[in-house]
């Protein structure tokens, strides 16, 4: 099956790059979002009174929105254009980052964020689908991986940028930052994206199907970002969480299979190479931000690095996944399988090494692991992508680029959650196994050179002691997480080879 380019939304070929840059720097807006405030989490956490699993809801509850508010994009651009989405979305995306910046509790920090996510949603899907309505097919690979090389730009200049105005100001102007990129990324979009031709009028949303789906999302996330600090089943909110998690995908399913307009057609599914790719793309999503949320509290609560050292840092992913952009679209152009579990490999190499690592890590230690996650990331995304959407309609291509979006974006926030609860858990058991040996009866502790320089027998080496087993159990803690992370990666590599690319390409 081969998919052509609707001539209906072709652009002149001379313009064709003109369209592209504008919706690169559409999606590196709101890549910019995700990267800059994990840079600040640290300083969140200590400005709002938060724990671990408190501060990460800043970042898992911006992608849940994103997540939940995905799947309609494609419902979006058929009723209002996907000019108006896109200028709509950047227009609350940019404001929701103003209140981001003028919250004055976690609380409200979280709502604004589930706004910014929420706004920001349409823009990656849509911009993605009016690239590959743009181009011909032959093309997409080259257009996938140089919107990717603008895409990767938003890892780079968020971290470094926002890092050092942390540094220098506070965590509000990170959000702040994003305004005058808001303002310029909305006259690109007026001026260079055009109208589509006016199509028939699009069906009425189907309410029910999406917000069983939404109820099914937030139920899942609540449940996963609360279950630890509720002792996870033993609690009567996380049985409620999961409860209404499995009844709302239940009556999504249901429902899309009896009706006759559903809000995600399941004729969707039965291409194979699209559900393959799904699967892929939620293995995908788990990896790609995860680490952006455990690296900066690791490097500034275990090692005491400043936000500008964890932003260089976080910016070096962002040049592998730079570097990966260069290459990939020859490597995919070879062989789309190889160049996918070469991708997925580097992460894996990635998160082993971190797992190797004790607290003395080191900044060559985090940048070179930092910069294989990146090209890993790079290396699978073209891949992916060519995957998901090598045989699919133009009839189907935004409904079918919004479903992989909010696959990917929630197995983000899931994993995240995850990752934090397996820190938690790790840190809390370890603590208290690494501290049973701290007895008044224990004779080794009489031992100078057990000791060093440590006197138990007074307050402050007791307190001194007592930090070090916590920093040395959450060291573990990320450890284990960093485990995960690799496991996670080598999981999909099985499932490359059931893919079936098209023998034949055809504009």
């Amino acid at each position: 099956m081969t998919m052509t380019v609707d001539p209906a939304t072709m652009v002149a070929p001379s313009q064709r790059f003109i369209v592209l840059a504008t919706v690169s720097a559409t999606t590196m807006l709101y890549a910019m979002a995700i990267t800059v405030a994990n840079v600040v989490l640290p300083q969140m956490r200590g400005a709002l009174s938060a724990t671990p699993d408190q501060v990460a809801w800043v970042i898992t509850f911006n992608l849940v929105a994103t997540a939940v508010m995905t799947p309609i994009s494609g419902w979006l651009s058929n009723r209002f254009g996907r000019r108006n989405v896109l200028l709509l979305g950047t227009v609350g995306f940019t404001i929701a980052s103003v209140l981001c910046g003028l919250a004055d509790s976690l609380e409200a920090l979280v709502f604004y964020r589930i706004l910014q996510g929420a706004f920001g949603a349409p823009l990656v899907p849509v911009s993605q689908a009016i690239i590959l309505d743009t181009f011909p097919r032959k093309e997409h690979s080259m257009a996938t991986a140089l919107w990717g090389v603008g895409v990767c730009m938003g890892p780079i200049i968020g971290p470094t940028i926002g890092g050092a105005i942390a540094e220098e100001y506070s965590w509000r102007w990170v959000f702040f930052m994003l305004v005058p990129f808001g303002v310029l990324t909305f006259g690109a979009i007026w001026m260079f994206v055009k109208r589509r031709p006016v199509r028939p009028p699009s069906p009425p949303l189907d309410w029910l199907g999406f917000l069983a789906l939404a109820a099914a999302l937030a139920a899942f996330q609540f449940m996963f970002d609360r279950g630890e600090r509720n002792s996870w089943f033993e609690s009567p909110e996380t049985i409620v969480e999961c409860t209404v998690g499995f009844l709302a995908v239940y009556i999504f399913l249901v429902h899309i299979s009896t009706s006759a307009r559903p809000f995600i057609r399941p004729a969707l599914f039965l291409n194979r190479n699209y559900t393959i790719g799904l699967i892929l793309a939620f293995m995908f999503g788990m990896l790609n931000v995860a680490p952006l949320v455990l690296i900066p509290s690791m490097l500034q609560e275990l090692r005491g690095y400043p936000d500008s050292t964890i932003g260089i840092l976080l910016a070096i992913r962002g040049a592998g996944n730079l570097i990966s952009f260069l290459l990939v679209i020859r490597m995919a152009q070879w062989n789309v399988h190889a160049t996918l579990a070469f991708g997925f490999l580097c992460q894996a190499v990635s998160g082993y090494a971190l797992a190797q690592y004790d607290v003395n890590l080191t900044y060559f230690g985090v940048a070179w692991t930092g910069a294989l996650q990146g090209l890993g990331i790079g290396m699978s995304w073209v891949p992916l992508t060519l995957i998901m959407f090598s045989t699919i309609k133009p009839d189907f291509l935004d409904e079918a680029s919004a479903v992989f979006h909010m696959f990917r974006n929630f197995a983000s926030s899931l994993f995240i959650s995850i990752c934090v609860a397996v820190v938690i858990r790790s840190t809390f058991v370890n603590s208290v196994e690494l501290g049973m040996p701290l007895s008044e009866f224990s004779k080794i502790l009489t031992l100078p050179w057990i000791t060093g320089v440590l006197d138990l027998g007074t307050v402050e080496g007791l307190s001194a002691t007592s930090a070090e087993i916590k920093r040395q159990a959450a060291m573990i803690g990320y450890i284990n997480a960093f485990r995960l992370y690799a496991i996670i990666a080598i999981i999909p590599l099985p499932l490359l080879w059931l893919v079936r690319m098209p023998k034949e390409e055809t504009p």
